[in-house]
């Protein structure tokens, strides 16, 4: 960890880390959180606790790239020209394809998920937690500025060079799948909503809605065209976990959520066979492209049946109740089944 941050590239050089990751730091306060779930192991809490509260205060006060709270509405805003921050890190030369500059959604749905967890935490250690949860509830008053009651979704960017950005993207969904939400029902459940009718694929989440002018399903050309259209219009494989995850909170219906994961089961017999691609087109017969194996598609895909089938899963909004059954397993010659 460094003035906060953690490493988004580690050079087998041996050269200098580089830190152009905002979200990092936000998720490795999760993976403690859910560490913490699973194993109640105090001890490492206890451990890492110092470095969980240098982190959270860095971002407060501010850090590298232009990383720090706004201090007008507990938000947390992020970017400067030329440099990649959020998961969306295309760059050809000089050009950052989608900057993001401003308060990105997804970023300050982590950011209240850590203060949430922080205050938690605090509480567990017989700490003072009155300092994350006093954010926590600032940060939670602010993201209501991400509501965009005409379109019925969160806003992707705010406060950004232009403007705010009222794009239809991905990233919102995050705002519904982490264990804190700053949303309310209604808006978690138009969320879900919204990307399940524009954004959803039987492989993933679409980058960017179709209708606009930047979308771009499919992800060909030399390397850069497709840097150019990376997170433009292409389904993510990853980005069906967090979906996952955020229909079952909003539904609470484990057999209809995990049945979005059924059309992996046949692409794990048609390309990098047994595991998971990294991108697929976003429009039909959705083709996979980019790396064959991709670690965070198949971490995530993973992730989302464990936590609803493993029996120690999300809390839903629903009281029903209904077994889980996994995924079919694709015959040896199955057509993919594409869910436009």
């Amino acid at each position: 960890v460094d003035r906060g941050m953690l490493p988004n590239r580690l050079s087998d050089a041996g050269e200098v880390p580089e830190y152009n990751s905002v979200d990092a730091a936000l998720w490795y306060v999760e993976a403690i959180r859910a560490s913490h779930q699973a194993t109640g192991d105090d001890a490492l809490l206890t451990q890492l606790f110092p470095v969980l509260e240098e982190i959270m205060r860095w971002h407060r006060t501010g850090t590298r790239y232009g990383i720090a709270v706004d201090p007008a509405d507990g938000l947390l805003r992020s970017g400067e020209p030329g440099v990649q921050l959020t998961w969306m890190d295309a760059k050809i030369g000089d050009w950052v394809v989608t900057p993001r500059t401003g308060k990105a959604v997804e970023i300050n749905a982590l950011w209240y998920n850590a203060l949430c967890a922080m205050g938690s935490f605090a509480r567990r250690l017989h700490r003072p937690a009155g300092e994350w949860e006093g954010m926590a509830a600032q940060a939670h008053t602010g993201f209501a500025r991400f509501w965009n009651e005409r379109t019925g979704y969160c806003s992707d960017v705010l406060d950004g060079p232009d403007g705010d950005d009222d794009a239809l993207r991905p990233n919102q969904i995050f705002a519904v799948s982490l264990p804190d939400s700053p949303l309310t029902p209604r808006q978690r459940q138009k969320v879900v909503e919204a990307c399940a009718r524009h954004l959803l694929t039987s492989f993933g989440l679409r980058s960017l809605a179709p209708g606009y002018l930047r979308y771009q399903g499919r992800y060909i050309g030399g390397p850069r065209e497709r840097d150019a259209v990376y997170h433009q219009g292409p389904a993510w494989a990853w980005l069906l976990g967090p979906f996952v995850l955020a229909h079952f909170r909003v539904q609470g219906d484990p057999a209809a959520a995990l049945a979005f994961l059924e059309p992996m089961a046949h692409h794990l017999a048609d390309y990098g066979v047994g595991s998971i691609a990294e991108i697929f087109d976003g429009e039909s017969p959705f083709t996979p492209r980019g790396c064959i194996a991709q670690a965070w598609s198949v971490a995530e895909i993973l992730r989302a049946w464990m936590e609803i089938a493993g029996g120690d899963g999300p809390t839903a909004s629903s009281d029903r109740k209904t077994s889980p059954r996994a995924p079919r397993r694709a015959p040896a010659r199955g057509r993919r089944k594409a869910r436009a």
